[in-house]
């Protein structure tokens, strides 16, 4: 009994999936992030948007979800939701703002404080291991390329 092909099977693809630059970005993207997210999934239960949520407040103080999300690139439902666990596990407070009553301030709470301390430390090693595999060179050269990418100047 012979198998029979597809119209699909006998077309030579010249597509070439691996060297796909979104396809490659992204494989980078979570082969790298896996150390990473072992530390803050496992030292504190966050997920990827909790974490980017914590560390833009930590780094930039008080702002509202719509202000994160619209710098870190993340849908709105994703912030709402990473604000919702951060405030359930005390490391963000939410204030109402007086003009905008469906707008909250959000900051870190000592314990977010903390939390954004401590991961901080770990990302800054982390990039470090990280930029070993290149030269000096060579990583300014990707960080400079990732950014244009990324629309960051």
């Amino acid at each position: 009994m012979t198998e029979k092909l597809t119209k699909h099977d006998m077309v030579e693809d010249d597509f070439d999936l691996a060297n796909f630059l979104p396809f490659l970005l992204n494989q980078a993207a979570e082969e790298s992030s896996l150390t990473f997210q072992d530390v803050y999934k496992n030292r504190y239960g966050m997920l990827r948007t909790e974490w980017r949520v914590l560390f833009h407040l930590g780094m930039y103080g008080r702002m509202t979800a719509k202000e994160i999300g619209a710098r870190a690139k993340i849908h709105k439902t994703k912030v709402s939701r990473a604000v919702q666990r951060l405030a359930e596990r005390r490391f963000i407070t939410r204030t109402r703002d007086s003009r905008d009553r469906r707008s909250e301030h959000l900051e870190l709470t000592a314990a977010g404080e903390a939390a954004y301390r401590d991961l901080r430390g770990v990302a800054k090693e982390y990039d470090r291991k990280l930029a070993r595999h290149f030269t000096s060179g060579e990583v300014a050269l990707l960080r400079s390329m990732l950014r244009q990418l990324a629309g960051i100047r």
